[in-house]
């Protein structure tokens, strides 16, 4: 059986911030998430998390178990904290991984999983990730006697020559449990830091006359570990290349990635274009051949086929198929517009529901409001849906003509085929069909 130990309850001081390192977002997801979801799609499901007090209060929505490392007294510690949460397994395997690196892929876990196994019948007690960095870097230095590693030291342990070598312990391993289990009571704090390294089971193995086994990773990327803002940005970076990189290879087209903006979980349709200066974000979806930007955001929005957004915000909001919007439009908290519809410059609509066919083309607000089927919105047409106590709801019929700069005061509802005039106050039901001008709006005599 194959356990997981993540370490996330450092301080992360360099961090210069109130919230746990882990907390901070790489492309909308705590770093913390990307290590999880690295570990589960590596086919470990079950996970510890070593947290500090203010991890351990949000832990829940990660999904996994944590325990409370309330001193931290160093990696080897907190992993003897874990040990003791988690139940004795014979013959289990055991990968310890750092919780502030959000880059990690599930092939390296993987990786040092298989490598414990037995090659030519030597069979090891560790496996662990070492890496080519450039110097100087804060990661401890692997020692090697001819090809085999001897030990780890950290960097404030090192000495000029060792502060030298580029190959470097990335901080994620591979124990047979019971070895590890032994090694843990082993270690001591006789070091410029007072801490229990976790590096150091490496030398106690190695003195026993025990295999470890390490496992080179291909792009040091790939485990950059989080230290202070500089390479939180650099890891967001990387990993929105990774996104784009992606979305791309899927059919779609982004047309400058280093200034389009994506997060983890999206569904964009083939032929889809992305214009610079765009972010999507939030679970959003985009169906085939829409095109999104330049200067657009979208965050939890759902785009049919075919959809236009241009230099325009799309928030909480569900969009049909061959549907324009913008530029300069505003759509948000849950308004639905149906098939065909067009939404143009500086408009802004606001929970309500457009059905097929509509038009708001010029300078509108549209709120808590329901529009029938054909109706056209002339420019700077506002619903007063807000009477300084409660929000009230303007329902407008199908194939209806909303004269330019009419204001229909909340609640109201316009029939069918209805007509106002331009500059009408609406603030009585109009009648399918009637048609009316003024302030306040009266029935235009028929002709």
């Amino acid at each position: 059986m194959i356990r997981a130990i993540v370490l996330a309850a450092g301080k992360g001081t360099r961090m210069k911030s109130a919230r746990s390192k882990v907390l901070h977002e790489v492309c909308g997801r705590p770093m913390l998430w990307y290590v999880l979801e690295a570990l589960r799609r590596s086919g470990i499901t079950q996970v510890l998390v070593v947290a500090n007090e203010e991890l351990q209060a949000e832990i829940a929505r990660f999904g996994v178990e944590s325990v409370l490392q309330s001193e931290q007294l160093g990696t080897g510690h907190a992993v003897r904290v874990a040990l003791d949460r988690l139940e004795p397994r014979s013959g289990g395997r055991i990968v310890v991984a750092c919780g502030d690196m959000p880059l990690v892929t599930e092939e390296i876990f993987r990786g040092i999983v298989g490598s414990l196994e037995s090659q030519d019948g030597d069979e090891a007690v560790m496996s662990l990730v070492t890496v080519k960095m450039p110097l100087p870097s804060y990661f401890g230095r692997i020692v090697r006697r001819g090809s085999a590693v001897e030990r780890i030291v950290e960097v404030s342990d090192a000495t000029p020559e060792e502060l030298a070598i580029d190959e470097m312990n990335a901080g994620i391993y591979a124990f047979d449990e019971t070895a590890l289990r032994d090694a843990v009571t082993r270690l001591r704090n006789d070091n410029a830091q007072s801490e229990y390294y976790l590096t150091d089971t490496v030398s106690y193995f190695v003195d026993a006359g025990k295999r470890v086994r390490p496992v080179l990773a291909g792009d040091h990327l790939q485990v950059l570990g989080i230290n202070d803002r500089v390479e939180l940005a650099r890891a967001r970076k990387e990993m929105n290349a990774r996104l784009c990189a992606h979305h791309m290879r899927d059919g779609v087209t982004i047309v400058d990635p280093d200034t389009t903006y994506l997060e983890p979980e999206l569904e964009i349709g083939v032929d889809t274009v992305i214009y610079p200066n765009t972010t999507i974000a939030r679970l959003s979806k985009a169906g085939e051949a829409c095109v999104v930007g330049p200067n657009s955001r979208l965050s939890h929005a759902v785009l049919g086929d075919r959809v236009a957004v241009r230099e325009s915000v799309v928030i909480d909001s569900t969009i049909g198929s061959d549907v324009s919007v913008g530029p300069f439009a505003h759509l948000r908290n849950e308004t639905n517009i149906a098939d065909s519809a067009h939404i143009g410059n500086f408009v802004e609509i606001k929970k309500s529901k457009l059905a097929r066919r509509v038009k708001v083309s010029h300078l509108s607000y549209v709120g808590d409001a329901t529009i029938g089927e054909g109706t056209n919105v002339g420019a700077g047409t506002i619903t007063c849906n807000f009477d300084g106590e409660k929000k009230n709801q303007t329902i407008v019929g199908r194939d209806v003509s909303i004269g330019s700069n009419t204001s229909l005061v909340a609640p109201v509802e316009v029939g069918d085929g209805a007509l106002t005039g331009a500059g009408s106050v609406v603030i009585k039901d109009v009648p399918a069909g009637e048609r009316v001008a003024g302030n306040p709006a009266r029935p235009l005599p028929k002709k």
